[in-house]
């Protein structure tokens, strides 16, 4: 545990000030930043060599914060995300307080509430949404586990999370589902 606390420790230094991390989430390893910072943002589309018109998934830690984020939730989504059996991530309409490039030109928004105990915990302490993205470069297959991490990519971020660089359990991207404002669920992916 002494790890853990060091990582979450570390990582928070470096999102304050506008930094990248590589860390394990619920679902692969990711490039993350501060959400709001439109800046830091910026850092991981570069990192990525990924064009900014693609939205980034965002992760929060409670159900109730996606009414900081989001417009109009739906009333029943607490109930939803907790009938899911993966995770997930929802496609919501009307983002709010999130840095522009992190929002689609739709003005939708990608967010995944994490059950992960790391995730959760950078989360809180964090106070703010983190960007959560594939640790790739775009174009080139997501890692299934860290060992699967791009050179590249662990020496352009400004901190590399210890916590679970052994666990080779092979990961896979979230479900990504979007609410149709008739109430229905589109599957992406």
């Amino acid at each position: 545990m002494i790890d853990f606390e060091n990582d979450v420790t570390a990582s928070l230094q470096v999102l304050r000030t506008g930094g990248l991390i590589l860390y394990p989430t619920d679902t692969i390893w990711g490039i993350g930043c501060d959400a709001t910072d439109e800046a830091a943002v910026k850092k991981v589309f570069d990192l990525k060599q990924r064009p900014e018109a693609k939205s980034l998934v965002i992760l929060l830690a409670d159900v109730r914060d996606l009414l900081k984020y989001v417009a109009h939730p739906s009333p029943d989504i607490a109930d939803m995300i907790a009938g899911f059996d993966r995770p997930t991530t929802v496609i919501y309409e009307g983002a709010l307080d999130l840095a522009p490039n992190v929002i689609n030109s739709d003005g939708t928004v990608a967010i995944r509430i994490v059950q992960d105990t790391f995730c959760r915990h950078l989360i809180k302490r964090l106070r703010k949404p983190l960007v959560s993205t594939s640790a790739n470069i775009s174009g080139q297959p997501s890692p299934a586990s860290f060992r699967d991490v791009d050179a590249a990519i662990k020496e352009g971020v400004d901190y590399v999370v210890n916590y679970r660089q052994e666990d080779t359990t092979p990961a896979e991207p979230s479900r990504i589902i979007k609410l149709l404002k008739d109430g229905s669920v589109q599957v992406i992916r």
